[in-house]
């Protein structure tokens, strides 16, 4: 592994662990060049998956599209960047899971919505009214009267 500070390729691992419900692992290195400490991730490589959009073009999976997508959504919520990983890895378990060489952003988007509507509320009409493309008012009251009924409160 190459040093991001000097490019001297040659470092000792400093310490290990599981990362992401035991997903990943975080090592912390020590370049023996400027003795500098850097961190790096290390996966399983996944099958190649590709997700096909709405237009039908098809793109790698990019497991960092979920997170960004979630980081906005839970801006300024009482929502940890730990809990936002953790979303991700399941997310990204889940899609894993189908076993399949494509997915659609739609069956994605839906995973998504699924555990941001049981996380935060606030999140879940966030990134509803993105990814569902709310034209007005009425497609937000669509959306929130089946969670608003659940509280016993009707919008007009």
């Amino acid at each position: 592994m190459k040093c991001p500070f000097c490019t001297v390729d040659n470092d000792r691992v400093i310490d290990s662990r599981s990362h992401q419900d035991g997903y990943a692992i975080r090592r912390r290195r020590e370049c023996l060049g400027c003795k500098r400490r850097y961190t790096t991730y290390e996966r399983v490589e996944e099958q190649e998956l590709k997700v096909v959009k709405k237009d039908a073009i098809r793109e790698p999976y990019n497991r960092e599209k979920i997170y960004t997508g979630l980081t906005k959504a839970c801006w300024k919520r009482p929502i940890s960047d730990n809990q936002i990983q953790a979303i991700t890895a399941e997310v990204e378990q889940e899609i894993y899971d189908r076993n399949e060489n494509e997915i659609e952003s739609q069956a994605i988007g839906e995973i998504l919505m699924r555990k941001l509507r049981q996380l935060d509320q606030v999140a879940f009409v966030r990134f509803a009214s993105v990814y569902r493309e709310f034209k007005d008012v009425k497609d937000f009251v669509e959306e929130l009267q089946p969670m608003l009924e659940g509280n016993s409160i009707k919008l007009p």
